[in-house]
């Protein structure tokens, strides 16, 4: 379905990355994870990433910062991201859509929600 596909998860939480790989198991897509932002953007450099999922709050480097140094990249200013959070900041949202987020999904996860959002994305 989305065979050649690729994206990167973004998460400090092991257990939300791992149930987001198990519901896109099926899917033929390439998945990378990492734990925070700075941790992300040391790997955009040897990947094309065709979607970008993270979290908002995160050790290190958050989501929002993440988004506005990927938007700095020549190679990923138009890469769709999708935010999964339990945040629920309108201002938080709103700075987020400034930088081009896609989608904002809101934590627990629901596969089908999650899913149905990305076949939308990529």
């Amino acid at each position: 379905m989305h065979q050649g596909k690729h994206i990167l998860i973004v998460d400090d939480s092991s257990s939300v990355r791992q149930m987001v790989k198990m519901t896109l198991a099926s899917t033929g897509l390439a998945i990378t994870e990492a734990s925070n932002g700075q941790e992300a953007l040391e790997l955009l450099d040897g990947h094309k990433f065709h979607l970008i999922i993270s979290d908002v709050n995160m050790p290190i480097m958050d989501g929002i910062t993440l988004l506005q140094q990927l938007r700095q990249r020549e190679d990923y200013q138009y890469t769709p991201v999708l935010m999964l959070t339990t945040e629920t900041n309108p201002d938080l949202q709103a700075q987020a859509r400034e930088y081009g987020v896609k989608a904002w999904l809101n934590k627990p996860l629901r596969p089908p929600v999650l899913q149905g959002a990305i076949n939308k994305l990529i």
